[in-house]
């Protein structure tokens, strides 16, 4: 026989159902809350929308997100471009194209300041030549190109300093259907200085103007060209580490000798040491008992050097899925892994999010693992769907927290045994074989309710599809509340770019914060721990 509390809930309104005037329907047909503009515009600056969800596509979520941000620019242009500028410069996202996404449509705005302050953030948010074509195609796609837009793609290059700009022009030669001489020819940019003007000309195919001028960059340069027509591993190794050339620039032939890997991972920048990992061990260079093992394995846990480089955790875990594999994500490439590398990968993903100070307060860890959170892709990786980005992600909360419980749900309750010190790559191939279901966000409540749980917070990892309950979250919330005695919070980690929520934003008990941004755990974790919340 049932017990009579299960069967009567006053409090109770199926989620089909709205309970509050200012809710709406989210893509799986159920009663949430939205959130405010500037979550939105954060959360698709973190998150983006590649791939879209299971409910909606990617064409549907970047429009929405389009609109969004377009009411933004017109209402407040200029403090948008201070929170884009921010959020890139900080390393917040995984990916900086949203970013440039949201500058280029600054420029299409009428607003003088706002478009003043774009051409401001242009070289700040677009560092790498990359990201400049990025910008380009974006811009290209939305309007023409007005004097104002010249100017700013002009200074981009008018501002950086030689080595620099001919490193980027080397590394960077072209992306999106974009070279520098289309862009050097576009915006015209003019300049009294001789160096950088036979800099200039070399971009738009003038190379003999590099003898004319002194320069070291003039000497980078002709190493480069070089290099190109080089037969000789040992010449190729030896003009890398006198010039610190970079992988692109080398003929493809020469990628495949140990040698030429060796040279150049002396001084390979973090992010792209991270990126090489599969083919330095593919080649023979990354063995388990080389001393390039014991470096690569130093570098990666070195927080302040993880910092400084702007790494990314999504960077470290989708590094650490496919290296850990053995096996590209195309099926192309094998390679046997060296544990070592494996293992400071895992601590590297701890370490790239920032310190998290305990709160030791009684924390529950719910996962969505419906099938809505197997659909897509967090941040346009490809395998990382939201239930394995959640795992992870709640993984870094329970390494600090000491008063926590794991729990899943879909349209039921369902066993999770996972440990803070299990293997990061053990846990993404345990959310793997979970069965699918449909969402009910109000189980975890409930289920503590039931179990007589002493609990502080609901940390709940979801993309607030939920629809199939017959009660909202918010009044699971309130009967725990109610019930137990324990004013408990509840904080939403939202894993999509959508705009839905089942936090209540009148509810100071609630948070809605974004899942994967560097900062989420130090959030979730402040908003835990005050006790003036209520």
């Amino acid at each position: 026989m049932q017990k009579l509390h299960k069967l009567f809930r006053p409090n109770a309104t199926a989620q089909n159902r709205p309970i509050d005037a200012t809710q709406l329907k989210n893509s799986a047909g159920g009663y949430v809350w939205e959130i405010d503009p500037w979550q939105r515009l954060d959360r698709f600056l973190t998150l983006g929308t590649e791939s879209g969800s299971y409910y909606a596509s990617e064409q549907t979520l970047t429009v929405e997100n389009a609109e969004n941000v377009m009411q933004l620019l017109n209402d407040e242009g200029v403090r948008v471009l201070e929170r884009v500028t921010e959020l890139s410069t900080q390393g917040r996202a995984y990916k900086n194209d949203p970013a440039l996404f949201v500058l280029a449509l600054a420029f299409t705005v009428s607003d003088v300041e706002t478009r003043t302050a774009a051409q401001k953030a242009l070289p700040l948010v677009a560092r790498t030549g990359t990201h400049l074509f990025t910008f380009m195609e974006y811009v290209n796609s939305m309007r023409g190109w007005g004097r104002g837009l010249r100017r700013a793609v002009a200074n981009w290059y008018d501002r950086k300093d030689l080595p620099d700009l001919s490193y980027q022009v080397s590394k960077y030669a072209q992306r999106n259907g974009w070279t520098h001489r289309d862009a050097l020819r576009l915006a015209h940019p003019k300049t009294t200085d001789v160096q950088r003007d036979a800099l200039y000309r070399y971009i738009t195919g003038q190379a003999d103007k590099l003898a004319e001028v002194q320069a070291d960059f003039a000497d980078y340069l002709n190493a480069v060209e070089a290099v190109k027509a080089e037969t000789k591993v040992k010449t190729v190794a030896e003009t890398i580490r006198r010039y610190n050339l970079p992988r692109e620039v080398l003929p493809t032939e020469m990628l495949m000798h140990a040698e030429v890997w060796e040279a150049l991972f002396e001084r390979m920048p973090m992010t792209a040491m991270i990126r090489n990992l599969a083919t330095m061990t593919r080649v023979g260079l990354l063995t388990s008992m080389s001393e390039v093992a014991t470096t690569v394995a130093e570098r990666l846990t070195d927080k302040e050097r993880l910092r400084k480089a702007r790494v990314h955790p999504i960077q470290i875990l989708a590094a650490l899925m496919t290296y850990a594999r053995g096996q590209g994500a195309k099926g192309k490439g094998t390679w046997l892994p060296v544990q070592r590398v494996v293992d400071a990968l895992d601590e590297a993903f701890y370490l790239s999010f920032e310190t998290v100070v305990p709160t030791n307060k009684r924390i529950m860890l719910a996962l969505d693992v419906s099938s809505s959170m197997t659909w897509g892709q967090v941040a346009g990786v490809p395998g990382l769907s939201p239930r394995v980005a959640s795992a992870a992600l709640a993984l870094v909360t329970a390494a600090s927290e000491p008063r926590h419980l794991f729990t899943a749900f879909s349209h039921q309750f369902l066993p999770l045994t996972i440990s803070p010190r299990q293997r990061l790559d053990d846990v993404i191939k345990l959310m793997d074989d979970m069965p699918f279901g449909a969402t009910d966000c109000a189980l975890p409540m409930q289920y503590a309710l039931e179990e007589r749980l002493e609990l502080d917070a609901f940390v709940i990892l979801t993309d607030s599809e939920t629809w199939f309950g017959k009660q909202h979250p918010v009044q699971a919330l309130n009967d725990y509340r109610q019930r137990m005695g324990i004013f408990a919070k509840l904080v939403v980690v939202g894993m999509l770019g959508n705009r839905f929520s089942i936090a209540d934003p009148k509810d100071a008990g609630m948070l809605d914060v974004i899942g994967f941004s560097t900062d989420t755990p130090s959030i979730l974790a402040d908003f835990i721990r005050d006790e003036n919340r209520h």
